[in-house]
């Protein structure tokens, strides 16, 4: 919504719990009715895998995908990519360790698939129950933080605990899972020492996926994040946006 008012462009909030979807209104229906209004474009953020796929096949407009359950989040990859260009101008052979619960992350999927293609070697740390053995080819996997420490990362990547979809009997627990897999003070004053720098996709959870002091790490790149993340969307926007009556007249006279 900020990268879209940035660029001037008038928008529509459907806040879907007071929206007409409450009310029997079907997905279609919803789609029929913005296609009406002439939006040229629909971000989608849902918890249904795929549903920005299905809306794609039913409208004229640009459907963006803003995250659809645990599938894919394509615009935090492009913005984490981004981020990390600013840091390393060449990521080929450049290490990203992703650590957290993989298992519901469709951060973890997106951005570790184009990290892959840009050459960068990607590893995934977590309790086995939240690890998955399936994903990209390639990727290193680790269930302790030391031996990936070991590994050498170059930028660890935080992910949320997704307290909300846990299954309590697979889950350690708030204070096991910050001890064993967290970045706890010890582990920062270590990770501070061999230079690498962190990330995470927001919101963050202080005492479960990362200390209080991480904040202020002068490698943290969480803020740049966010700020990267307006840039990366209003780009994304750009790329998408609609051709004129006007600008199309001046195509055919060039």
């Amino acid at each position: 919504e900020v990268a879209a008012k940035r660029l001037s462009a008038d928008v529509i909030d459907l806040d879907v719990p007071h929206s007409s979807v409450t009310k029997g209104e079907t997905v279609k229906d919803t789609v029929d009715t913005l296609q009406a209004m002439r939006a040229d474009y629909i971000v989608v953020r849902h918890k249904m895998s795929g549903l920005p796929q299905a809306i794609a096949r039913q409208t004229r407009a640009s459907v963006i995908n803003a995250g659809d359950g645990a599938h894919a989040h394509p615009t935090q990859a492009l913005l984490d990519a981004f981020t990390l260009r600013e840091v390393f101008p060449d990521l080929s052979g450049r290490k990203v360790l992703i650590a957290g619960d993989i298992l519901h992350s469709r951060v973890a999927r997106s951005t570790s698939r184009l990290l892959l293609k840009l050459g960068v070697e990607v590893g995934f740390l977590g309790p086995g129950s939240l690890n998955p053995r399936s994903g990209p080819e390639g990727i290193r996997r680790f269930t302790d933080f030391d031996e990936a420490l070991r590994w050498k990362p170059d930028t660890v990547y935080l992910l949320r605990v997704q307290m909300e979809r846990q299954d309590v009997q697979y889950f350690p627990g708030v204070q096991e899972y910050h001890r064993v897999y967290g970045i706890t003070r010890e582990r920062l004053d270590r990770i501070q020492g061999e230079g690498v720098y962190i990330m995470h996709p927001g919101p963050v959870n202080r005492g479960v996926e990362l200390c209080h002091e991480v904040m202020d790490y002068e490698r943290s790149l969480i803020n740049q994040q966010v700020e990267n993340g307006i840039a990366a969307r209003m780009a994304v926007l750009y790329s998408l946006k609609p051709q004129t009556d006007l600008q199309d007249a001046d195509q055919d006279r060039t």
